[in-house]
């Protein structure tokens, strides 16, 4: 041992020195690759946040997000311990490394490996006995990350222990890090326990080496204990950029971006791949996705999407994403933000240009120049947009019409003769070109009427309106919105009976425009309101979304039936809606009264 305190080396360094030499040269370059593939003014965001204030409060996100896995934690305790206490307690194990290093053999500092080994090297003499503080700091945090790793492997195997319906099925890369992962810290606590006697140890290290003493040949098994510590090290390093486990150093750059500012356009490259190689596959999207009650389509989940598309899967693997209804539950549920949907979209929009086929439209009488309602001069302050859903479920619209007209409000009715499709069909299909002439043609009918207000029923249509229409100076909303401040302002007088209801947060309208409140203010005016158990951001699509191509009837049914178990929990309630498509769908599978908010005022007044 004093010999290794001299020379500060042995050759069983070399696995991990090389190994870790491997994965700091591919990460720099890395960030380097995305950091130049961002826009020039990109860069100039991310370059002026990181010399900023603000760069503080990123960094204790960071800490947060990464390290303590915070957000994880509100989502389930245990996963979120297990996240925390392998993240917190390994990096931990290498800070306290390193002040040692610093504190007992700064000449040592410049070699990368001394802190990983430090206890092989150093024996215990009268100054690091002075640092018996540390020993025990670093036997707490060993057992820290064992007792995480306990956890990992109970999940892999029964995910339902921790409170996880499954586990994402792993590629061989994957299990080589996992399995070379679950290998290190067991290692270690061997490594270091074996010289425990030599170079210092606490309650851990030290207990172990007094049980093993009896039946162990300390001598014979301390090297090739630290020869598998450095190999398992080295294994882990080198598969790292090819695993789910590359999310480690990626997702701290990835909220760097964000919090710069820079956005994802297009599905790889740049941020997009920030965005991908963040994404740990932890298996909080599969289970909160619709499609993992649908028969196998839980492999059709953003955890399997996004591995498809980072590893540039074939198109067959990549075909999942037109089975996904663009719901955006994942997005809600994960705790990186990955914003799954809009790589989702991209890559559609990529393979659209790609294939020329059109998509055809329902009640495909795109509006045009010559459409009737421009040949009017008439101007109207206030526009009601129904939508094309909404026109195939008429008994919506004529429930409103018949709130605006006892209110007396003078209003037009834009589309109510001919189709004016949003163009959401189109933009989910990846049919820019397409999307962006009806966009136009739309604006130029819309605007020609000069109204401060446009009124939608469809949230769909509500969406594309406020984020994908330049319509500033026109207040925009849905009918839930104006008919409660028909109510707030006593121009509708209405009555509350003694209806039990449930309402279903619309997936465009709730997670997509962050309404929840009004609608509910609106219902509980009118019945008594239950709430689901799942509701508002983690609502459950109806399965009917128009961005969905492959799934079949049977499946979507099947979707719908799910989401309606979970709004009703065995109650006899009626069922709100405030969405044409959720409404048509669940007008199907329940067995119970359906009603849009429109005509449950319209019955209130």
């Amino acid at each position: 041992m004093k010999e290794r305190v001299v020379l500060g080396f042995d050759w069983f360094v070399l696995p991990f020195s090389i190994a870790m030499s491997f994965i700091l040269i591919y990460i720099i370059y890395s960030v380097y690759k995305i950091f130049k593939s961002l826009s020039s003014n990109e860069r100039r965001l991310v370059l002026s946040h990181i010399f900023s204030f603000e760069i503080f409060t990123t960094i204790w996100i960071i800490i947060k997000d990464t390290l303590l896995h915070v957000k994880i934690f509100k989502k389930n305790f245990w996963l979120g311990y297990m996240h925390s206490s392998i993240a917190f307690g390994w990096f931990m194990l290498i800070f306290i490394g390193h002040i040692e290093v610093m504190l007992y053999t700064p000449h040592r500092t410049a070699f990368i490996y001394y802190p990983v080994f430090f206890r092989y090297f150093v024996m215990e003499v009268e100054q690091t006995l002075r640092g018996g503080f540390f020993f025990f700091m670093m036997d707490l945090f060993l057992l820290i990350v064992l007792s995480g790793l306990v956890l990992a492997i109970v999940k892999r195997f029964n995910s339902k222990a921790v409170g996880m319906k499954r586990t994402t099925k792993l590629p061989l890369t994957d299990k080589i890090a996992m399995f070379s992962l679950w290998a290190i810290f067991p290692l270690r606590l061997l490594a270091e326990s074996f010289t425990a006697n030599i170079s210092g140890g606490s309650f851990l290290t030290k207990g172990i080496n007094s049980l093993l003493s009896g039946y162990v040949n300390y001598n014979s098994l301390l090297v090739p204990a630290w020869w598998g510590y450095s190999i398992s090290l080295a294994i882990f390093l080198f598969v790292l950029p090819f695993s789910r486990y590359m999310h480690i150093p990626t997702e701290a750059f990835l909220i760097l971006l964000r919090r710069s500012g820079v956005i994802s356009r297009s599905y790889k490259g740049g941020y997009a791949d920030a965005e991908l190689f963040s994404c740990s596959s932890c298996g909080i999207c599969i289970d909160v996705c619709p499609m993992s009650f649908t028969g196998d389509k839980y492999k059709s989940t953003s955890a399997y999407i996004i591995k498809n598309l980072r590893f540039k899967q074939n198109q067959t693997n990549l075909s999942l994403v037109d089975d996904c209804l663009m719901c955006g539950k994942c997005v809600e549920a994960c705790p990186v933000e990955i914003d799954s949907t809009r790589l989702k979209l991209l890559y559609k929009q990529s393979k659209r240009n790609l294939n020329s086929s059109k998509l055809e439209l329902p009640e495909s009488k795109i509006v045009d120049k010559n459409n009737s309602i421009l040949d009017s001069k008439k101007r109207y302050d206030i526009i009601y947009y129904s939508g094309c859903m909404t026109k195939l479920t008429p008994s919506i619209y004529r429930s409103f019409e018949s709130v605006m007209t006892k209110a007396g409000i003078e209003y037009l009715h834009i589309d109510k003769e001919e189709t004016l499709c949003c163009g959401r069909p189109l933009l989910l299909s990846g049919d820019i070109e397409r999307f962006k002439d009806i966009v136009r043609a739309n604006s130029e009918i819309i605007l020609s009427k000069s109204p401060k207000t446009l009124i939608v029923s469809c949230p769909i249509c509500l969406k594309m309106f406020r984020e994908e229409y330049s319509m500033d100076n026109i207040e925009i909303v849905h009918h839930s919105q104006y008919m409660l401040n028909l109510i707030i302002s006593k121009k509708i007088e209405v009555k509350k009976s003694s209806l039990e209801v449930v309402y279903h947060d619309p997936c465009e309208l709730g997670r997509g425009l962050k309404i929840y409140d009004q609608p509910r203010e609106l219902i509980s005016k009118l019945a008594n309101l239950n709430e689901a158990k799942q509701s508002k951001s983690m609502s459950i699509c109806c399965g009917a979304s128009l961005a969905s191509t492959h799934l079949t009837t049977i499946q979507k049914d099947e979707i719908a039936y799910n989401s309606l178990e979970n709004l009703k929990n065995g109650k006899e309630l009626a069922l709100i809606t405030s969405c044409p498509l959720c409404y048509k769908t669940f007008s199907q599978v329940n067995s119970g009264p359906t009603m849009d908010i429109a005509q449950l005022v319209n019955n209130n007044l």
